[in-house]
């Protein structure tokens, strides 16, 4: 992990005035290697020291070995592959980078997750009269799949990546609908509006999104992946599989909320969808 990927990692466990130095600079990060000690501390209303005990908290020798470290971690690879894939990677060297910095990514994820916020949206899941789940672009592939695996239980779900089916589905909702919205960075107007739209009509609705943004905003609870992945510039990879594993978290709460007689149901379902496959000895 970089420094950058640290700084957002854990930028919630540091003190107060850390928190102001690491805004700054979060805001920036290309503007800040060229800040002077003085600059930065003025910026974020702090004292050089404060700025000092950031960078050595950071794992920096001080302000100056903090600022290579930063220039090191904004050297970007390859466009719309992957942060760490360089152009000269051989085959061995990004799909060992890949499969890293996913696995980084959700073990950034799980220790970031709220578990309280967690507990409220499974309460909710499992409370609810219908459950909607709106994605745009690559997040539609995370909504429609969340859609597929709720289809097994008896709550009417649906899955839309349209925007003006996602607007009319908000307008009709109501107290007792669950609308879930996934965005990776959550900056897309229209789901931000749609969400807007979703709490007019007192529906409870769930971001799996980037916090802060304007679509958490929006949303009565919010689940974060904290993933430092920049899908303006790169094609979403790490940050895709983090929803995906959310969705799985989501829906084993709702599974182990709903009690044993409703395990049984849904075994059930899966032995009556048996005949549908040809049998593991049928294939030579």
């Amino acid at each position: 992990m970089n420094l950058l990927e640290k700084l957002h990692s854990e930028v919630a466990s540091l003190s107060k005035s850390e928190r102001k130095v690491a805004d700054v600079i979060l805001a920036d990060p290309h503007g800040a290697i060229h800040k002077s000690i003085a600059t930065l501390a003025q910026l974020a209303d702090v004292s050089e020291p404060t700025v000092n005990r950031f960078c050595r908290t950071l794992g920096a020798k001080g302000y100056p070995d903090f600022k290579l470290q930063l220039a090191q971690s904004l050297v970007k690879g390859t466009p719309f592959v992957n942060r760490h894939v360089e152009q000269d990677d051989s085959i061995e060297d990004f799909t060992g980078k890949i499969f890293e910095s996913t696995m980084a990514a959700l073990n950034v994820t799980r220790k970031h997750i709220d578990i309280e916020t967690l507990e409220q949206a499974i309460e909710a899941l499992s409370q609810a009269k219908k459950i909607s789940f709106f994605g745009l672009g690559a997040s539609a592939s995370v909504a429609h799949d969340a859609q597929n695996k709720f289809l097994r239980f008896d709550t009417p779900v649906m899955f839309s990546d349209d925007v003006l089916m996602q607007r009319m589905a908000a307008i009709n909702s109501g107290p007792g609908d669950v609308i879930v919205f996934i965005s990776h960075t959550g900056r897309t107007k229209a789901l931000c509006e749609i969400a807007a739209i979703a709490r007019q009509t007192k529906a409870k609705v769930l971001g799996i999104t980037a916090f802060p943004s304007p679509l958490a905003d929006e949303c009565e609870m919010v689940l974060s992946t904290q993933v430092p992945e920049d899908t303006d510039v790169y094609m979403p990879m790490a940050s895709r599989i983090a929803q995906l594993v959310l969705i799985d978290v989501l829906i084993t709460g709702y599974t182990l909320r709903r009690g044993p007689d409703f395990r049984d149901k849904l075994r059930l379902i899966k032995e009556s969808l048996r005949d549908s496959r040809f049998g593991k000895a049928s294939h030579p």
